[in-house]
């Protein structure tokens, strides 16, 4: 390994109160599966789960074993708290709600003589 060809990579991980990006250096034909494994962030935050949570490349998804290329930044992404689709629906029933009342009271005025 010592005359293999390397690139240089990050892996970032990123909590609301804590983000961490680690930079390495990889042998060129590396998977993002391995680069986060060889940056040791699995044992700073031992809550990933490279099983269930998404992981990407400059915020496309990719596969793990998608091969990594110079200056790549892999990001591991948290667990959704809600589903914004189902977020988007409330907040669509919410506003119907409002529109329907509207929150305005008409109030008929006799002029006075």
């Amino acid at each position: 390994m010592e005359n293999a060809e390397t690139i240089h990579v990050e892996v970032a991980y990123a909590l609301p109160e804590q983000q961490q990006i680690i930079a390495i250096d990889v042998v060129v034909g590396t998977t993002i599966q391995s680069a986060i494994e060889q940056s040791g962030i699995l044992k700073d935050f031992p809550d990933i789960d490279l099983g269930t949570q998404r992981i990407g490349v400059f915020s496309k998804l990719k596969k793990p074993d998608t091969v990594l290329r110079e200056g790549d930044r892999v990001e591991i992404y948290r667990k959704l708290i809600a589903d914004p689709k189902q977020v988007r629906k409330e907040r669509a029933a919410q506003g119907k709600k409002m529109r329907k009342g509207s929150g305005t009271i008409k109030q008929k005025v006799e002029p006075e003589n």
